[in-house]
């Protein structure tokens, strides 16, 4: 009996015995259902995966041998829908499949595609490794065979948006059904002859003739190496252009076909060591006609870059663009030849953009005249904004600003007078050295006052002066007093700050259409191979710059500047217009280095002008900036301004700007109703602007706006022409070199002429111009 346990034993006995099986199995239990459960799911989402594979793939275009076989070139369509230039393809070189080099096909392989001789048209283990490295090194490498690459070329957008579970699908399936069609060397055959390899060069055959003068068979190692790893990146790796960057993308395809021991390590050391411009030649541009395009399609190639990745030269894409063709062909006549305007000399450089100025759209542009044969995507003067356009920024920089947040009217009261900048004790020079008095600032703006325009500027105040050019998409940092005559500006960094012909363009057409800023668009469109397009990435909406009011109250005065004041160079008769002319000025040490027997002479001298129809700026001037515009060519800028404004109007409706509501008009001057200030005393009277076939005259407006403010006999504004000998049209212009705006308001001494300074020297002459 003693050795029996008693029951507590018994039972503690058989709960130590028992209880620990069941926890097992019920840890078993639920690990098998998990298992089972992740087993399940796992096998819905790759069916589910393989459906959705399929349900996209059903959708992949047909092979097709003639996409494959063409160049994928870049066709530009002008506004009217017709093909005007197809980059890439007036020169093209092919060869067979039993033509391949071994050498660049060892090359090629090595680099793009190890794997390409024992995949299907598509390599998982590639896939996973590029998946794996990407993971580990947080980077971007493609999993892409070379066949898939020739279909996405062939049949597909390259832009990183389009790169989506559907592309990649219908890729994949395109990439095998084309290695059961085709043979390795035909699919190699078609890569080399179809990539895009830069300076508008397709396929490597033709690579090959335009960058060395050789064929495929006839390079070095070295020179091999740098075609086959073109392709990657063609306009970052240009020999011509990233020197450093083509180096390096040719040693990495040397080391790659080292480490697959297709060459030797002394073959590899040699061929390293090859300078990387051992044998370029000069390209040369066989299409004549390239040239009329050049300043045009440099921006056009860029706007779509901007908006759509950096692969659009690898596909064939078509690109709808807003170039008016006859505008363009007569704007290079204008520009080159001494039909239309005759030059001074062959270095005087020219640049000018016509906006049509109810869209944005750019219809014509010439960033350059005599420009060197053979020349591609060269200089765009036209989008440069280190030159000055002097007096022209006075519309937008002093006087709509004014009108916009201040109420003025044309008729509010300015005196020419004696004046130093704010804060400081440097005066601001009229181009003739004398000041005119009390006067409106309809013929303040006419005439073109410096003292006038600064004074103006400061009583708007920088901040809403900035703000009112920040809807014009024109910006100074830091804005100054300065700029109230002058577009100079302390940072010039790419096309933000500053001005150019392009933005004066479109500055203008906001007081041509009545208030509305549109972004200079150079494309309409793109059309991918695939056929879809792209047009709304292209659309510029417009915004609303300032008051209607304002615009047509800068217009009506600048009008003036075409029919009396400094611009009547421009004048067409019989056709609605207005304008601004601007020229720049030299510094003491610049002049001292040009020599003061230069009848006025000048770096900058410029024209904008517009109708309602269409707005137009024009810089001229010399690459030197000491080579200077003298008196003898200071009407340059209007002439070729009129040349083709004349044209490109002849063919559309001639009509005047409409007076919009809340605006009276008191004899000639303009006043916002509810805000009338009394009109200066002058007994100048400007001839009226010479009618057209669809008149609409002051007087009818006049009569159908009442007003209770007095009329006043000597309401008009202008000058008298006893004030200078010169005319108008001669007259030199504002200083460009004027001191920047204080910082606060307290008096400061003048700034530094020091060239560190970032503030600009303070006039240079006696003489500051108009």
């Amino acid at each position: 009996m003693a050795n029996q346990p008693n029951n507590e034993t018994r039972r503690r006995s058989k709960k130590g015995h028992s209880t620990p099986p069941k926890k097992k199995s019920r840890v078993g239990s639920i690990l098998l259902k998990v298992f089972i459960g992740l087993f399940f799911v796992g096998c819905v989402a790759f069916l589910s995966g393989i459906g959705l594979f399929w349900y996209y793939a059903k959708d992949a275009p047909a092979l097709d041998d003639s996409k494959l076989e063409s160049a994928n070139s870049i066709q530009f369509f002008a506004a009217n829908g017709e093909l005007f230039q197809d980059y890439g393809s007036e020169k093209r070189e092919v060869i067979s499949p039993t033509e391949i080099p071994k050498q660049l096909e060892d090359a090629i392989v090595s680099v793009e595609d190890k794997r390409f001789y024992k995949h299907i048209g598509v390599d998982p283990i590639r896939i996973v490794g590029s998946a794996v490295s990407n993971l580990l090194n947080g980077g971007k490498q493609g999993g892409s065979t070379l066949t898939q690459q020739l279909i996405k070329l062939s049949f597909f957008s390259t832009s990183s948006e389009d790169q989506n579970l559907k592309r990649k699908a219908q890729e994949a399936v395109l990439a095998v059904e084309l290695e059961q069609e085709k043979s390795k060397q035909e699919i190699l055959t078609y890569y080399i002859n179809k990539v895009y390899m830069s300076n508008g060069v397709y396929g490597m055959e033709t690579a090959a003739e335009t960058f060395y003068g050789k064929t495929l068979s006839e390079l070095s190692l070295a020179q091999t190496a740098l075609v086959a790893g073109l392709p990657n990146a063609p306009n970052y790796y240009d020999p011509y252009v990233n020197k450093d960057a083509a180096k390096s993308r040719r040693d990495t395809v040397l080391m790659t076909m080292l480490d697959n021991d297709k060459i030797s390590k002394q073959e590899y050391d040699e061929a390293i060591a090859t300078p990387i411009d051992d044998g370029l030649q000069e390209i040369k541009k066989e299409n004549d006609d390239w040239a009329i395009y050049d300043n045009y399609l440099t921006e056009v190639l860029k706007e779509v870059e901007e908006k759509k990745g950096k692969d659009i030269y690898k596909e064939g894409i078509d690109i709808y663009t807003n170039i008016d063709l006859d505008a363009q062909k007569r704007l290079y006549d204008i520009v080159n030849s001494d039909q239309y305007v005759q030059y001074p000399d062959d270095n005087m450089q020219v640049a000018a953009t016509l906006i049509e100025a109810d869209s944005g759209k750019v219809a014509a542009q010439i960033g350059r005249r005599n420009v060197e044969e053979g020349t591609m995507f060269g200089e765009n003067l036209a989008v440069n904004t280190r030159r000055d356009f002097g007096s022209t920024v006075k519309p937008i920089t002093d006087y709509a600003p004014a009108i916009e947040y201040l109420n003025y009217s044309t008729a509010k009261t300015v005196v020419d007078a004696p004046y130093n900048y704010k804060g400081t004790n440097i005066a601001v020079n009229n181009w003739d050295n004398q000041y005119m008095g009390a006067m409106s600032i309809r013929q303040a703006l006419v005439l073109s006052r410096n003292t006038t325009a600064v004074k103006t500027f400061e009583e708007v105040g920088p901040e809403n002066v900035s703000k009112f050019l920040e809807g014009l998409d024109i910006h100074y940092d830091p804005i100054a007093s300065a700029n109230a005559i002058s577009s100079n500006s302390d940072k010039q960094e790419g096309t933000k700050y500053g001005i150019s012909s392009l933005k004066m363009a479109a500055a203008y057409a906001a007081f041509a259409n009545g208030g509305t800023y549109h972004k200079p668009q150079y494309v309409n469109k793109i059309v991918y191979q695939d056929g879809t397009e792209d047009a709304d990435s292209f659309r510029s909406e417009g915004k609303r710059a300032m008051k209607e009011t304002t615009a047509y109250m800068i217009t009506d005065i600048l009008k003036g500047v075409i029919t009396s004041g400094t611009g009547t160079n421009a004048a067409i008769p019989g056709l609605y217009q207005a304008g601004k002319t601007g020229t720049s000025n030299y510094t003491d040490d610049e002049l001292a280095k040009i020599g003061y027997n230069v009848n006025s002479p000048s770096p900058d001298s410029n024209f904008v002008g517009y109708t309602p129809t269409y707005s137009m700026a024009v810089w001229t001037g010399y690459t030197d900036k000491l080579e200077p515009v003298t008196s003898e060519s200071s009407m340059v800028a209007s002439e070729v301004y009129k040349a083709l404004m004349q044209f490109v109007s002849s063919s559309i409706a001639n009509e005047d700007w409409q007076m919009p509501d809340g605006l009276v008009r008191i004899g000639n001057e303009l006043y916002l109703e509810g805000y009338y200030d009394m009109p200066v005393e002058s007994s100048y009277s400007e001839p009226a602007q010479e009618p057209s076939s669809s008149e609409s005259s002051a007087s009818s407006e006049s009569s159908t706006k009442e007003s209770s403010v007095e009329e006043s006999s000597s309401s008009e504004s202008s000058s008298s022409s006893s004030e200078s000998e010169t005319t108008p049209e001669e007259e030199p212009e504002e200083s460009s070199e004027q001191p920047s705006q204080p910082s606060s308001s307290e008096e400061q001494p003048p700034p530094s002429s020091s060239e560190n300074t970032s503030q600009p020297d303070p006039p240079a002459t006696s003489t500051t111009e108009d």
